[in-house]
């Protein structure tokens, strides 16, 4: 049995987990537990998860959109309601079965119901298993503002079985892969070069890579819980990343733009912003950009693109005072927080992207 120990909560690997799941439900005498779901793994994920699910305990299914439009107070607000008609008491828990929007979502909507009940978390996305389900970071969208409602509230425990992988499109496993690579770039030299090669990656041992992720930002968010300064680290790509999504997400002229994706080209830019304030070699920079892009490929950004995303940074969680903050590399695997970032820097990094 594989297991990583965070200091509020246990996330177990494999099939076997579903077993501990199950006693944890029994001997906590739950009155009724709530799965949440997207209609997406209500017909992929929810089969093989209830197969599983060693209780007797009553459960009720809830079922939202897919994807990141989803994310908002509104279909909170479903949720809510789906809750207090199925009279769900503070005796009760939510377990989330999904990717990122839906623990993330679920997470939020567990912390605040009844001023809180339990939540567990069983990510069937890569992104969620090396992202959303470590750090009890939990919100929703408004306005197209990435996470700009939400709490820190931990989950009971998080059960990563690696099967629900084979429901993918290569597309959302690429997604989740530019977390990992984040993770290297961030923490682990090794890690990185490891992933950056990505022909040469065994993924039949996914699950061993998601472990190292896992345990890679668990250790970081044990040293900082509320993201006070070292968890800030995890931003790393997401200043720009996040604007570049949220612009993608509110333009009806964007074709979708997934998380990891918007990661990626923000990584790059901000590798490249990281050469001109922190002295990231150029050499290294090169290397993160053509690895990069080697397994995303090129986006391309008008003037206008750039201009409207600079103005989305304005909704970054870490600014301060009206100033652009950043994550930057000093190396790889080495790298500092609150770096005061210009508008113009950020906007020769877009141009360097496209070079």
């Amino acid at each position: 049995m594989i297991k990583v120990e965070t200091a509020d909560y246990p996330i177990y690997f494999g099939v076997e987990s579903y077993a501990i799941l199950g006693d944890f439900l029994n001997e906590k005498q739950y009155s009724k537990l709530l799965i949440l779901t997207d209609s997406t793994c209500n017909e992929l994920c929810l089969p093989h998860f209830l197969a599983h699910l060693p209780t007797t305990i009553p459960f009720e299914i809830v079922e939202i959109e897919p994807g990141e439009t989803a994310k908002d107070l509104a279909t909170c607000e479903g949720v809510w309601s789906a809750m207090l008609d199925l009279e769900l008491d503070r005796h009760s828990a939510l377990i989330t079965v999904g990717g990122g929007v839906v623990s993330d979502l679920g997470g939020f909507v567990a912390s605040v119901y009844l001023r809180g009940i339990d939540c567990f978390v069983v990510p069937t996305t890569l992104l969620a298993m090396v992202d959303a389900s470590v750090g009890g970071k939990t919100g929703v969208d408004l306005q197209g503002a990435k996470n700009v409602i939400g709490a820190f509230s931990m989950p009971q425990m998080v059960v990563i079985d690696a099967s629900y992988l084979e429901t993918l499109e290569p597309r959302e496993l690429k997604s989740g892969y530019a977390e990992m690579l984040k993770h290297g770039l961030i923490y682990d030299e090794s890690y990185f070069n490891h992933l950056k090669n990505i022909a040469q990656v065994d993924f039949t041992d996914i699950e061993t890579l998601i472990y190292h992720s896992v345990v890679i930002k668990s250790q970081i968010v044990q040293e900082d819980p509320k993201e006070a300064g070292l968890r800030k680290i995890l931003n790393f790509g997401h200043t720009i990343g996040h604007a570049i999504e949220s612009y993608y997400l509110i333009n009806p002229t964007k074709n979708r733009m997934l998380h990891g994706e918007a990661i990626a080209i923000g990584m790059i830019i901000e590798a490249y912003i990281s050469t001109v304030i922190l002295g990231l070699k150029q050499e290294l920079y090169q290397e993160i950009k053509e690895s990069i892009q080697y397994i995303y490929g090129k986006e391309m950004f008008s003037e206008t693109d750039v201009e409207e995303i600079l103005v989305w940074l304005k909704f970054d969680k870490k600014n301060r005072a009206g100033v652009i903050r950043m994550v930057l590399l000093a190396d790889i695997g080495q790298c500092s927080y609150n770096i005061e970032v210009s508008k113009d820097l950020i906007a020769k990094g877009f141009e360097d992207y496209l070079k």
